[in-house]
């Protein structure tokens, strides 16, 4: 049974491979645009700065050098039931510098479309054991009016223990922020 967690929240990640699933639904306002939203991870070190390059996965990077974290790929609609992108860890592959997976979901172009995470609903974050079981979830209850960016989770190491938090911050400053923060 799958623990529901509120913002804050912290708890461990018993298995050392697991699905981040995130979902989100647009409402029907339309804004004269697709509605995109993409998925990013930061893998950082224990100073909060990105390991590398190339520890950043997006779409145009889906995993990391050591294949310890996988991306789907871009969901370009969001449509249809279930999630909407995934992330595939491997923490028995992850090198020992990193300290924390941060997960940022943003939207697409968002000031030329007009859009922000106001537009949308049913927005989640979840974590899968290897089963496909829901073992942790994270709904996003928050009206973010003006925000086109949310880190909705992290994975963290504290005493070589792996755990999740519920994160739930949102920015105005899209994806540009994260990148200025991590880099």
């Amino acid at each position: 049974m799958a623990i529901n967690l509120q913002k804050g929240q912290r708890e461990a990640i018993n298995a050392p491979q697991f699905t981040i699933g995130l979902g989100w639904d647009t409402n029907s306002a339309s804004t004269g645009s697709a509605f995109d939203l993409d998925t990013s991870v930061f893998v950082l070190g224990d100073n909060k700065k990105l390991l590398s390059d190339s520890h950043f996965v997006f779409y145009n990077n889906l995993k990391t050098p050591d294949g310890a974290v996988q991306h789907s790929g871009d969901n370009l609609t969001g449509d249809g039931a279930g999630d909407d992108e995934q992330i595939k860890v491997d923490l028995s592959k992850i090198g020992p510098a990193a300290a924390e997976i941060c997960v940022i979901v943003t939207v697409h172009d968002a000031e030329n479309r007009r859009q922000n995470f106001g537009q949308i609903r049913n927005s989640y974050i979840r974590v899968l054991d290897g089963a496909n079981n829901e073992v942790l979830k994270y709904e996003l209850e928050e009206d973010f009016s003006i925000e086109t960016a949310v880190e909705f989770g992290r994975i963290y190491k504290r005493n070589n223990e792996w755990k999740f938090e519920a994160v739930g911050i949102g920015m105005k400053d899209g994806l540009e922020f994260f990148l200025n923060k991590y880099n």
